[in-house]
C-alpha cells in the first residue's frame, strides 16, 4: 500500500522551487554590454582612488567622486578630464548626485579631526552653495548625520539623504526642504518593512518614489516622499549603488553578494525596470584575484541619455564605461 505525501511537505517543496526559480531569474541574464577600452583618459599626474560614486550632467559630462586627491573630477563624454576640485575637504567621499540645475551634491560618510559627516552642495565650478550636518559630529539628529551615504533631489527641490554607515547606527532617510530645513526622518535598524541596515544609496524614479539600497538586508526598499513603505525588491541582489534614468531604467550594482552574505546571487551590475522590477541584464563583476577582496568592487553607477553606463569600483580603483555590445 502507498500513502500520499503530507500536504505540508508538498507546500514546502513548492515554496522552495519558487525561491530557486526567482533567484535564477534574478541573475541568469545575458550581458549585452562591453567595456570601452582606454576610457577615461587620465592625466599622468592623476591616480584614481576607490571610485565610490559617479553621475552624468545634462551635457553628458561624467562626474566622479573618488578617494584620492582631488576627489571630485569632471570628464567630457570622450573621457578627457575637464576640471577637478575638493582637495582635502572630505574624510570619506561617498554619495553624489547632480540636480536639475547642474549643481553637484556629495556626502562625507565619516568624521575625523573636525571634518566629515556632512552633505555639500557645489556649483559646477566648485563653489560651496550649501552644507547640511555639523562638521565632525556623528549623531542622528535633525541637523546631524551618522554616516550619510547618498543624496537625491526631488523636482521641487526637497533633499533626501540616506544615513547610517556607522557601526550600530540606525538606518534612516532624512528629508529637508530645498533651503536645507529639516522636515522629517524615518527608519531604524532592523529587517522589517521600513527598517534598514546600512542604507548605502538612494535614487528617485519618474513617479517620485524613493529607492533605497538597504544593503545589509540584501534588498531595495521603495518609499513615497513622506516615508511610507511601498514595497521591497530582492531580485537586484545586495545593492551598493542604485541609479534610475529618465526612462525609469534602473541600474543596481552589487559589490558584496557571495555564498555567505547573499546566497544564490552573483556580484555585478543588474539592469532592469523601475516600473515593474524586472531584471533584464547582468554585467558580472570579475575580480582580478578571486582569492582577495571578496566583498568589494562595483559601488558607483550612472547612465547617460544614450544608455551608456559608467561604473565606479572601489577595490580595483577604476572607472569603467560600458556600451551596448552592438554599438560601434
Amino acid at each position: 500500500m502507498s500513502y500520499p505525501r503530507p500536504l505540508r511537505f508538498t507546500r514546502i517543496v513548492v515554496v522552495m522551487i519558487a525561491i530557486i526559480i526567482s533567484a535564477m531569474a534574478a541573475f541568469a541574464q545575458k550581458n549585452p554590454y562591453r567595456i570601452v577600452e582606454g576610457w577615461p583618459q587620465l592625466p599622468a599626474n592623476l591616480k584614481l582612488g576607490a571610485v565610490i560614486s559617479v553621475d552624468v550632467d545634462g551635457k553628458g559630462n561624467v562626474w566622479v567622486f573618488h578617494r584620492n586627491q582631488p576627489p571630485i573630477l569632471k570628464f567630457d563624454p570622450s573621457g578627457k578630464l575637464l576640471t577637478s576640485f575638493g582637495t582635502d575637504m572630505f574624510v570619506q567621499p561617498h554619495g553624489m548626485t547632480i540636480d536639475r540645475e547642474g549643481n553637484l551634491w556629495v556626502t562625507d560618510a565619516q568624521d575625523k579631526d573636525g571634518k566629515g559627516q556632512q552633505v555639500f552642495k557645489f556649483s559646477p565650478e566648485g563653489k560651496v552653495l550649501m552644507t547640511l550636518g555639523k562638521a565632525g559630529v556623528a549623531k542622528e539628529g535633525a541637523d546631524t548625520f551618522n554616516g550619510p551615504t547618498d543624496v537625491v533631489i526631488a523636482p521641487n527641490g526637497d533633499i533626501f539623504v540616506s544615513d547610517g554607515h556607522v557601526a550600530n547606527s540606525n538606518g534612516r532617510v532624512v528629508k529637508f526642504s530645498k533651503d536645507g530645513k529639516f522636515i522629517k526622518a524615518w527608519g531604524k535598524k532592523g529587517t522589517g518593512p521600513g527598517e534598514m541596515d546600512t542604507p548605502h544609496s538612494i535614487a528617485m524614479d519618474s513617479r517620485g518614489r524613493l529607492f533605497v539600497a538597504d544593503r545589509a538586508n540584501s534588498r531595495i526598499q521603495i518609499f513615497d516622499q513622506d516615508g511610507r513603505f511601498l514595497e521591497e525588491w530582492k531580485q537586484f541582489g545586495r545593492p551598493s549603488g542604485v541609479f534610475i534614468d529618465k526612462k525609469d531604467i534602473i541600474y543596481v550594482v552589487d559589490s558584496q553578494s557571495n555564498a555567505t552574505l547573499n546566497p544564490g546571487f552573483k556580484r555585478g551590475l543588474r539592469v532592469g525596470s523601475a516600473k515593474d522590477g524586472k531584471v533584464t541584464a547582468l554585467i558580472p563583476f570579475v575580480e582580478p584575484d578571486p582569492d582577495k577582496n571578496n566583498n568589494a568592487g562595483m559601488e558607483g553607477v550612472a547612465a547617460d541619455t544614450m544608455g551608456n553606463i559608467y561604473v565606479g569600483e572601489t577595490t580595483t580603483m577604476t572607472l569603467k564605461k560600458y556600451v551596448k555590445a552592438t554599438d560601434h
